[in-house]
């Protein structure tokens, strides 16, 4: 096999680096795929990408950091993540400790230009619990900030994120009602839920329903048996007829809860995250599928 000369090496060595130069010189790789004049927002979660999208509509291109059907309490960050948020001009998250992990994220992203939204701030955050955008009077108040923050972004357009703005929080308002008259149907006395975890105080506390108990308490901390024999007394006293539980969560304990008290068991109720299906792929359809679910159950 012949020798390769010395000087091919040098050749190929410095085509290498002159292509290194050349890709820095252009600036840094771009990940959002689009039109380079619309505003690139990242948000936590993907339930937060439909308020985003509501606003923005065609000036926005929008990335959510928690896959679609992951849990944010458990969530950890690869670093393809540090560069999306690298990347982005804006960042909405909830907040309200939702997002544990994000205060790294941000210090290894280094985005000293990009405008961060914190969407629990200054609502009414109670006991601890950051699921404020499952009550649609709530999520108004999200939709509030994001069209701030995007005009401020791009006051060329102010006007249109003013309009969508006002124009999705009309929607926000007749899904409310919506929901109302179908928990209207209801039982007063069937009112009641036993969730895996408590992402349902702000809906249940809207809509009049009372949220029994919750098997996880905090994140990956499961039960011990005197929580379930517990939670298994309250189904029996209140004649609760399901548990509730998400597609992300594993449901084993339910099932013990259930066979101990004699409940359905209801796996694919939708919260930190929307669903591939296109029943509960945005906001507005998550809650509305949600609430059928409910219903059919409680009824």
């Amino acid at each position: 096999m012949p020798l390769v000369p010395m000087t091919r090496f040098v050749a190929i060595g410095i085509l290498v680096l002159l292509s290194a130069c050349a890709h820095k010189a252009s600036g840094p790789l771009r990940l959002f795929a689009g039109d380079a004049t619309k505003i690139r927002v990242v948000t936590t979660i993907s339930t937060l990408n439909s308020f985003v999208q509501g606003v923005g509509g065609e000036r926005v291109i929008v990335k959510n950091i928690v896959p679609v059907g992951a849990s944010p309490e458990t969530f950890q960050p690869a670093p393809q993540d540090v560069a999306t948020v690298a990347d982005a001009q804006l960042l909405v998250e909830n907040g309200a400790g939702l997002e544990s992990w994000l205060d790294r994220l941000l210090r290894d992203a280094g985005g000293k230009n990009l405008r961060v939204v914190v969407e629990a701030d200054g609502l009414p955050v109670k006991d601890l619990n950051p699921h404020l955008w499952m009550d649609p009077v709530l999520a108004q108040r999200y939709v509030d900030k994001i069209w701030v923050a995007l005009s401020d972004l791009d006051p060329a357009h102010a006007s249109v994120y003013r309009r969508n703005a006002a124009a999705y929080k009309r929607r926000l308002q007749r899904l409310r009602d919506d929901i109302a008259r179908q928990i209207a149907t209801i039982p007063p006395s069937h009112r009641y839920m036993i969730v895996f975890h408590n992402a349902w105080q702000y809906y249940n506390d809207r809509f009049g329903i009372t949220t029994l108990g919750f098997v996880e308490r905090n994140p990956g901390q499961e039960p011990n048996p005197q929580q379930i024999a517990r939670l298994i007394d309250l189904a029996k006293a209140h004649q609760v007829h399901g548990v509730f539980s998400e597609p992300e969560y594993s449901p084993k304990i339910l099932y013990a809860i259930a066979q101990g008290a004699g409940l359905r068991v209801v796996e694919n109720l939708y919260d930190d995250s929307v669903g591939t299906d296109s029943r509960v792929s945005n906001y507005l359809n998550m809650l509305q599928y949600d609430t059928n679910v409910i219903v059919q159950t409680l009824k």
